[in-house]
């Protein structure tokens, strides 16, 4: 599988989205500019977390109209993987591609530290690798963080089996503890933990690992 890694103005996790998918078996990366208007070749887009346009308006606001958005809204309707991760997931919310939004951490403070986080749907192609309410650890590093929705979305996200990890220590203020979730068709997912940045134990975790294993075994698996 060949995944096309966005680099907007402002990201900074990039090059660790890059390394993470590329210690996958038959995996290749490249970065993709924000200017680019084409995915043709690539197979999976991963949205990395930093400060895209220097969160300006609102976290992703600007960078939902980047060129490239119009191609990974075009993937995400044809079925194929989508994952963004903290700047990711609050891009992902602004276009349209997952609900809710992404509010300012309730402390008003920017938080960084590895944090405790439940996988509560181990049935989706990213966490297939995880066992069902299995705690893991990995790293977080935002101050926009705090996931809300209505009460209407809230249960659709429930009743649909959506919400896929949960925070075992509320750290932002979010809605039910919601640390991530997909689309009701399973192939676009957004946390705002990082899982890249959980490879190798010097790290503190290794915990990343499976989620990248599941995405690419599991959408490797599949024609789109």
């Amino acid at each position: 599988m060949n995944f096309a890694v966005i680099v907007f103005p402002g990201s900074n996790c990039d090059q660790d989205l890059f390394y993470a998918i590329k210690e996958q078996k038959n995996c290749d990366a490249q970065f993709v500019s924000h200017e680019a208007t084409s995915l043709e070749g690539f197979d999976g887009v991963l949205l990395p977390g930093g400060f895209s346009y220097g969160d300006y308006l609102r976290c992703g606001a600007i960078a939902r109209f980047s060129p490239i958005m119009k191609e990974v809204i075009r993937f995400a309707k044809e079925g194929k993987p989508v994952f963004g991760t903290c700047n990711g997931f609050q891009i992902l919310t602004e276009a349209g591609l997952l609900p809710g939004v992404l509010l300012r951490n309730d402390s008003l403070k920017f938080v960084c530290k590895t944090i405790p986080l439940k996988v509560v749907n181990n049935q989706t192609k990213f966490t297939s690798q995880y066992t069902e309410n299995e705690v893991i650890h990995l790293p977080i590093a935002h101050g926009e963080g705090n996931f809300y929705c209505d009460q209407k979305t809230l249960k659709e996200l429930e009743d649909n089996k959506q919400i896929v990890f949960k925070y075992q220590e509320n750290v932002n203020g979010s809605l039910e503890n919601i640390a991530g979730i997909c689309n009701k068709r399973g192939n676009v997912l957004a946390l705002m933990p990082h899982p890249e940045r959980a490879m190798e134990e010097i790290l503190g975790s290794t915990d990343g690992r499976r989620f990248f294993a599941s995405m690419v075994t599991n959408f490797g698996k599949v024609t789109v």
